[in-house]
């Protein structure tokens, strides 16, 4: 059943969680792609924590009926971790539209300015802004913005660009590569989620690609992080 604002709101306050474990169940559910279970060392690797750090948080959660875990079998997120997760990707995302949209920053700026917001804003704030901003769908990098009931928008299985035979073009639909480095390269390219890009030919470990009307290599490690739809 779809919550008001003022239940959801409710609900997070009766939670009380740490900014920490919003973290994790953000995580969780990122890295699970949904619904599959996350082993504790990738979800050490991506929150760059040790091990150690990860086992202890995550029996804290799985107390709080948040997640699920077995030994050596990963960790998942019940519905309630679900729901919180969720909140925190849509916060997330939406931040980084308006941050884009209407304060003008770049789409490399807005990660870490958004990673504080999300923790803080109510569910009236992002209601608003979501309204201003007509509601949107997908963040500045192209990912898909979970819905006010806390729902994600159906997708389709996208390609990545390296996978791609030669000849072939698409549209960029998802940045997956969003640290500031590759997302400079990115812009200095003139690529961005809606660009069309025609596969050239692969060379040794980079990719010949056209867009724009130019021609030029791409990172092979990136293209690979870079998610498209067919034209």
């Amino acid at each position: 059943m779809k919550k008001t604002l003022v239940e959801r709101d409710e609900e997070r306050s009766r939670l009380v969680l740490s900014e920490a474990q919003e973290d994790y169940l953000k995580q969780i559910f990122i890295l699970g792609e949904d619904r599959q279970k996350v082993g504790t060392q990738a979800l050490a690797h991506r929150l760059e924590v040790r091990p150690a750090s990860v086992t202890e948080m995550v029996g804290r959660l799985a107390q709080l009926g948040l997640v699920e875990h077995a030994r050596y079998r990963g960790v998942s997120l019940t519905d309630s971790g679900r729901r919180v997760a969720l909140e925190m990707l849509r916060h997330h995302r939406l931040l980084e539209t308006f941050l884009v949209e209407v304060l003008g920053y770049g789409w490399d700026q807005v990660h870490e300015e958004a990673e504080r917001l999300e923790h803080v804003i109510s569910e009236r704030f992002e209601a608003r802004i979501a309204e201003a901003m007509g509601h949107p769908t997908r963040d500045p990098h192209g990912d898909p913005i979970p819905t006010a009931d806390l729902s994600m928008p159906p997708e389709t299985a996208p390609i990545s660009l390296a996978e791609l035979p030669a000849g072939e073009s698409g549209t960029l639909a998802r940045v997956g590569a969003q640290d500031r480095e590759n997302l400079d390269l990115l812009d200095r390219l003139g690529l961005a989620p809606g660009s069309s890009i025609e596969v050239i030919a692969a060379e040794g470990t980079a990719l010949r690609v056209r867009a724009g009307g130019e021609s030029f290599l791409l990172p092979g490690f990136l293209a690979e992080r870079l998610w498209m739809e067919g034209e």
